[in-house]
């Protein structure tokens, strides 16, 4: 007798309880992932990262920002990444009922948590993940060691395309005019 493995869904994480966002679910080719409320620095490093992106997207009027959306992918992978920009054509029939991203935004944040089964779902999972779904461009900022690491759509895959430490200046073909000094994200 062989054991089928359980491959969770989208749906099955509305069913999940409600215990005030101790919690964040997730799946990724139907895996279930369960991580903990996040350190107070790594929600400070997502919360400027945020307040930045959402200055430079107020003053251009290309896009929105959001902090730890759902984005379902496909009924197997469904995500809450830190923060996401997107740009106001894909925002238009982007969202389902419940709010929830059915496309891909253009950029994507995660802010690497501690551990490394963390540390290998963001660098190499969830990149591998938004490489598939279509995302431009993906940062890691890593707030531990004050580095942002981003990745650019190369060939139909994200490719590292730069590693940002204190000193450095953060911007994007994606944003037009954006640029944020390193050190404004790791004060």
């Amino acid at each position: 007798m062989v054991a089928q493995s359980i491959r969770w869904t989208a749906q099955d994480l509305s069913a999940m309880p409600d215990d005030g966002g101790w919690k964040r679910y997730e799946t990724i080719d139907g895996d279930l992932i369960v991580t903990r409320a996040p350190h107070a620095w790594h929600q400070g490093c997502a919360n400027r990262l945020s307040t930045q992106l959402e200055i430079w997207a107020d003053a251009s009027g290309l896009g929105r920002v959001f902090q730890a959306p759902g984005v379902i992918f496909s009924e197997y992978d469904a995500v809450i990444p830190d923060v996401i920009w997107i740009s106001t054509e894909r925002l238009a029939n982007g969202l389902d009922e419940s709010g929830h991203f059915i496309v891909a935004p253009e950029l994507m944040v995660e802010v690497l948590s501690a551990g490394e089964s963390n540390e290998q779902r963001d660098q190499k999972v969830k990149l591998k993940q938004y490489s598939l779904y279509g995302v431009q461009e993906y940062w890691i900022a890593n707030w531990r060691l004050k580095q942002i690491e981003v990745y650019r759509r190369q060939d139909a895959r994200l490719i590292l395309a730069a590693t940002l430490v204190m000193g450095d200046s953060l911007s994007s073909f994606l944003l037009p005019g954006f640029d944020c000094a390193i050190a404004r994200i790791f004060r």
